[in-house]
């Protein structure tokens, strides 16, 4: 039934425009959308992400966004780590850490969090 339907990812923030900032001027997303002071629609590749006003911003305790990035995993880290973001590190069974990146076999992900501390990352797959 929606196995062939997109989906969008919800992300709830204090201050849309401390929001807007992080998500267009870091992460260098585009703004595709806003519904008046209380949603703000960015496009990431073929998907969207709404970040919305709430006052439960920044209380889940879990991924909230994920990137499929491919190999240039070290190369987007230290792009965003030239803006001014810090990774989150992780003591994960079977993962050792290479800077800020956590490998496990082929696998490279790296952990970070927007103003509101809504965790992010960005992986090889």
């Amino acid at each position: 039934m929606l196995g062939d339907k997109d989906a969008v990812a919800n992300i709830a923030v204090k201050n849309l425009e401390v929001a807007r900032k992080f998500y267009e001027g870091t992460l260098g997303l585009m703004q595709v959308g806003a519904e008046g002071e209380e949603v703000i629609v960015f496009r990431s590749g073929n998907s969207t992400i709404n970040v919305y006003r709430s006052q439960y911003a920044g209380t889940n305790k879990a991924t909230a966004v994920t990137w499929s990035i491919g190999d240039d995993v070290e190369g987007v880290v230290g792009a965003l780590k030239a803006k001014g973001v810090t990774f989150e590190h992780y003591d994960m069974p079977g993962m050792k850490r290479e800077g800020d990146i956590h490998v496990a076999g082929d696998m490279k992900v790296a952990w970070f969090k927007d103003p509101d501390g809504n965790i992010l990352n960005v992986i090889n797959r």
